[in-house]
């Protein structure tokens, strides 16, 4: 009993109020081993399914706020059950998958988990979930009002002609937008490239 108090209260700090209990009961049907991840640029999460005796592994970035770390682990415990049930045989954020993830959502959602502007920018999002929040910019875009990042930007803020870092620290200069992208030049280089609009850069 005191492992599992210890268990909630260590989950606790990264999820919103009142789930870490919820979260850990998956953790211990489906025996998943959880890691906290720095933040890691190209993905948010992971999952790797049990094998030679290690068990079900989810990875999530701890930067995440409380609500983007509990849609991510979601997410990834969908892919587990989705294994579970077809190991490996269909398309990993196929039909499959997205119908396993909305249950797991909806149970949340039911509970009244997330503010109502997530809660409408989910419920937008399962006519056709994708395979990552980062892959949906109207929903991306909500959670990212919850993050505690200063000084941090979408493509998208900055002003046509002006000056921006990259967390590499290239420094662009935004040329014009097209369509969903937008197209900047490198200073030093003269170089240009392509930035999708949710792409965080910091202003020069």
């Amino acid at each position: 009993m005191a492992l599992r108090e210890h268990e909630i209260s260590m989950l606790a700090k990264f999820l919103p109020a009142n789930t870490a209990e919820e979260v850990i009961d998956y953790m211990h049907t489906y025996k998943i081993h959880l890691s906290i991840k720095k933040e890691r640029r190209r993905i948010l999460g992971d999952y790797r399914p049990a094998h030679h005796g290690k068990p079900h592994r989810i990875s999530i970035n701890g930067n995440l706020n409380a609500y983007h770390f509990l849609i991510t682990f979601l997410h990834e415990l969908a892919h587990l059950l989705t294994y579970l049930s077809h190991q490996g045989r269909v398309n990993p954020h196929g039909q499959e998958w997205k119908s396993v993830f909305k249950l797991l959502l909806k149970r949340f959602q039911d509970k009244k988990v997330f503010p109502k502007d997530i809660e409408r920018a989910l419920d937008q999002s399962m006519s056709n979930l994708a395979a990552s929040t980062c892959s949906d910019p109207d929903l991306y875009k909500v959670l990212r009002q919850y993050d505690h990042k200063k000084d941090v930007f979408l493509v998208e803020q900055i002003a046509m002609g002006e000056l921006f870092k990259t967390e590499k620290g290239q420094i662009f200069k935004m040329i014009e937008k097209r369509r969903t992208r937008f197209l900047c030049e490198e200073e030093r280089t003269g170089k240009r490239y392509l930035f999708p609009s949710i792409y965080e850069v910091y202003k020069v």
